[in-house]
């Protein structure tokens, strides 16, 4: 696709002046035109750095495009702001890279083995209920009051009579024990 300079210096002597209709069309004809060029001069830039060098150069030129001479061609006033854009996206790139680890280059993010996996073995109901029958009585009521029943500990308290501190002693060594019958640690 090639641009008529004259063409795009009349649109922007418009667009100067003010035509809302002239600088779209402006726009509209020149960013198919910044995309190529973007794309040639930054070739193992993706998809995505492209489209920001393109915007970012957009950008630039509504910002100055007060200080464009209508007196000169507009190709080369637009091909050095997408010059500096273009800089500014590969050195914007390049200290991203140099902070940043890309993790979906690596092979493996997780470890093969799962790190809590004796743990997480599925205990059926009845040889729970067994093992919680085989607790001395303070813990077992600890557990059935407190994991059973998920009564706060204030209640717990209250409907046993033992403090907080020996609910709280009574429901680890429970739960201790619980871990160890349950893996055949007993």
């Amino acid at each position: 696709m090639h641009l008529d300079d004259s063409h795009l210096v009349s649109l922007m002597a418009a667009a100067q002046l003010g035509d809302q209709a002239s600088y779209t069309r402006l726009l509209l004809e020149i960013t198919p035109l910044l995309r190529r060029v973007a794309r040639q001069g930054w070739p193992t830039g993706s998809t995505a750095d492209i489209e920001d060098v393109v915007q970012d150069t957009l950008l630039t030129l509504h910002v100055i495009r007060h200080t464009y001479d209508p007196a000169r061609p507009v190709m080369p006033w637009l091909m050095a702001i997408l010059r500096r854009r273009l800089v500014d996206g590969v050195r914007r790139r390049a200290r991203t890279n140099r902070r940043e680890l890309a993790v979906d280059t690596l092979d493996v993010t997780f470890p093969l083995e799962p790190a809590n996996d004796e743990y997480e073995t599925p205990v059926d109901g009845e040889t729970l209920r067994k093992a919680i029958a085989a607790l001395p009585p303070g813990q077992r009521q600890a557990i059935e009051l407190l994991k059973q029943r998920e009564l706060s500990l204030r209640e717990a308290s209250a409907a046993t009579g033992m403090s907080i501190a020996a609910l709280k002693v009574a429901t680890h060594r429970a739960l201790k024990a619980l871990r160890a019958r349950l893996l055949g640690r007993t």
